[in-house]
């Protein structure tokens, strides 16, 4: 029992010792630690409004209690149901589109061999990623009117009679959201899956190209499975993002004749919370895409831990 409690005393000692040791850093992970309560979970506390009849005079604390009553209106609205459909919609086609392209574009970067080529490509890729949502949806609706380049092309090469206005038309909404995130985010998406690229052994190659194996061989056999960790991982953390299918684009390139498939939560939260003066029934909405994000990531990352050996936690 001595023994025991000799061990303990001389862990805590050494425990000290080393927190003396590290003061600086033990300061720097204090003031790190205030901050992020004071402005990421200190904040959380505005979720209570989505349980309450929110009276901006009264404030959080003083408003009535209303329970349930803001999520089972939310239910209840035809508007709000098609933009659980649109967000989920456009997420999970963002998602697969956006990580599809991030993956090709790596591969392909990478098989080019000259360097003086492959840079300018690699830098030219990232630009979009630094352009603000504004100018891309500049450029899209520019390029789409029916005066637009790509109803030219369409015109010159007889592909169409007649131009068309696709912001008119819902089915081409969402495929326009698609192609914008793409064309944004798909070199940015691609660093890491080139670094990943780049850790495997060039030894796996040199072994291939002796067995006779062609680039598609080596793509195969090697670069794809040896981006497989990067790739689920990258996944997993995206799904929880499912319903972050945007809120710029949506806004910006809706309107009146699209309104029923590029309304999303967020567009919501923003009609009822700011619009409306409803922020309980905003809260509620933002609410229910948060506790249904966590519960996306739990979901995969248990089919993960399950059928893999990559997961979150």
């Amino acid at each position: 029992m001595a023994r025991v409690k000799n061990e303990n005393t001389k862990k805590v000692k050494v425990t000290w010792k080393e927190m003396k040791k590290q003061s600086f850093l033990m300061i720097v992970s204090f003031f790190i630690v205030v901050y992020g309560i004071i402005f990421y979970y200190w904040p959380l506390t505005g979720w209570l409004m989505a349980f309450e009849n929110y009276k901006p005079k009264k404030g959080i604390f003083g408003s009535k209690f209303v329970g349930l009553d803001k999520f089972k209106f939310l239910f209840e609205d035809a508007v709000f149901i098609k933009v659980i459909r649109n967000t989920f919609a456009m997420g999970v086609i963002n998602l697969v589109s956006t990580t599809i392209m991030a993956v090709l574009f790596a591969i392909i970067l990478n098989e080019v061999r000259k360097t003086w080529l492959k840079k300018p490509i690699q830098t030219i890729s990232y630009l979009p990623h630094f352009l603000s949502w504004i100018v891309v949806t500049g450029i899209l609706h520019d390029s789409l009117s029916a005066t637009g380049i790509v109803n030219d092309l369409l015109l010159k090469f007889g592909i169409i009679k007649q131009a068309i206005n696709f912001f008119a038309f819902p089915k081409y909404f969402w495929p326009i959201v698609a192609f914008a995130q793409c064309w944004k985010e798909t070199g940015w998406n691609a660093i890491i899956y080139l670094a990943a690229i780049t850790a495997i052994d060039p030894a796996l190659y040199e072994a291939a190209s002796i067995d006779g194996a062609d680039r598609l061989q080596k793509i195969r056999y090697i670069t794809l499975p040896g981006i497989k960790p990067t790739f689920l991982i990258l996944l997993l953390m995206n799904v929880g993002n499912v319903l972050n299918a945007g809120f710029e684009v949506q806004y910006l390139l809706g309107n009146g004749l699209v309104q029923s498939v590029s309304q999303t939560i967020d567009i919501y939260v923003l009609k009822w919370g700011i619009s409306q003066n409803d922020y309980s029934l905003g809260t509620a909405a933002g609410l229910f895409k948060s506790a249904v994000s966590i519960l996306l990531i739990v979901i995969a990352n248990a089919i993960a831990k399950r059928y893999s050996e990559q997961r979150l936690f």
